[in-house]
């Protein structure tokens, strides 16, 4: 059974610094694209950032220049480091992984459930 679970949110004040992680579990022995979106109170879910398979990333442009997404691919890994948070960055923020090889399977997307990230002025 394929799990992600995210970590690593909380309450931070304007101009603070968060480390988003998410880990994917479950018999996998390859990922296509992991992404972080978020969804903020009232609003879409929007793409936050994405990295391939190849390290390729695509940023939303409000957050270029302050978020980073790295991965392990080993580990199954993907993390969001985000610096100089404002407060338009509160948002349930989720995990995402793209075309998952498992053992015998395929799955072409899967969810987490979320961390939340709230950022005070």
């Amino acid at each position: 059974q394929v799990q992600l679970v995210e970590s690593g949110g909380g309450l931070v004040q304007t101009g603070g610094s968060l480390t988003l992680s998410c880990e994917a579990s479950g018999n996998i022995f390859s990922i296509g694209v992991m992404v972080w979106y978020r969804q903020a109170p009232g609003k879409q879910r929007e793409l936050v950032a994405e990295v391939g398979s190849l390290g390729n990333t695509n940023y939303a442009d409000s957050v270029k220049g302050r978020f980073t997404i790295t991965r392990d691919h080993d580990k199954n890994t993907v993390a969001l480091q985000m610096n100089s948070l404002r407060t338009e960055d509160t948002a349930l923020y989720y995990c995402q992984a793209d075309g998952l090889v498992l053992m015998g399977d395929y799955i072409s997307d899967y969810w987490g459930q979320g961390t939340q990230v709230t950022v005070s002025s």
